[in-house]
């Protein structure tokens, strides 16, 4: 009898962007079309996306402030534990996962945002992920001012969300030098667009970049 053929590596897209660019609606849209189109998908999230990644997101998003680097440590501690148990396992599987922020966000908030050391992030990058890099980065973005307005709306504003304007700004330009330096790996999408039009110019970079 023949060997099963193994299953074919999942694809890994990371959504990136500053507070109230629309992640979360944008996972939730691209997740759905995706298994429409009969693709296995997982729709995750960072900090988060493991019981003890969950953990240790309460305690960034409620306390601090923190060091740079302390605070980029605990980020990596917990997506250590997001790769472990959700993400690597899932595109061994051959699943197509869908993550609502990931390391470029600790390079963006904690680097451009709070003056860490890219060499400290390529570090922690190194030790807690291994060679796993997505295979496609969507960067949403939008002026700070309209994103935090979205945000704030939402009440129960988290830490960073409090932060001022220039810190959002730093952020925001972060992000936009990361997809300046990786367009084979980052799009950068309007996310002042309709949600519709993003998701639609979302799937058809997927398509054009994953087939």
């Amino acid at each position: 009898m023949e060997a099963e053929a193994p299953a074919r590596r999942g694809r890994f897209i990371t959504l990136e962007g500053g507070e109230g660019a629309g992640k979360t609606t944008l996972s939730r849209a691209l997740s759905a079309a995706l298994a429409e189109e009969g693709r296995p998908v997982l729709r995750t999230r960072e900090p988060g996306g493991a019981p003890g990644a969950e953990a240790v997101r309460g305690l960034i998003l409620s306390r601090g402030p923190w060091d740079p680097v302390a605070e980029a440590m605990l980020h990596f501690a917990a997506r250590r534990e997001h790769v472990a148990r959700t993400v690597a396992p899932a595109l061994d599987a051959g699943i197509w996962v869908v993550c609502d922020r990931f390391a470029d966000s600790t390079l963006a908030y904690q680097g451009a945002g709070q003056g860490l050391s890219r060499d400290v992030w390529e570090s922690l990058c190194d030790l807690a992920l291994g060679p796993l890099r997505p295979d496609l980065t969507l960067v949403l973005d939008l002026p700070p001012g309209r994103g935090m307005e979205r945000a704030l709306s939402r009440g129960d504003a988290n830490r960073y969300e409090m932060q001022g304007a220039d810190f959002h700004e730093r952020v925001r330009a972060g992000f936009l030098a990361i997809a300046a330096a990786e367009p084979s790996r980052c799009a950068v999408l309007d996310a002042a667009r309709p949600a519709a039009e993003v998701l639609s110019a979302t799937l058809e970079l997927a398509r054009e970049r994953l087939s």
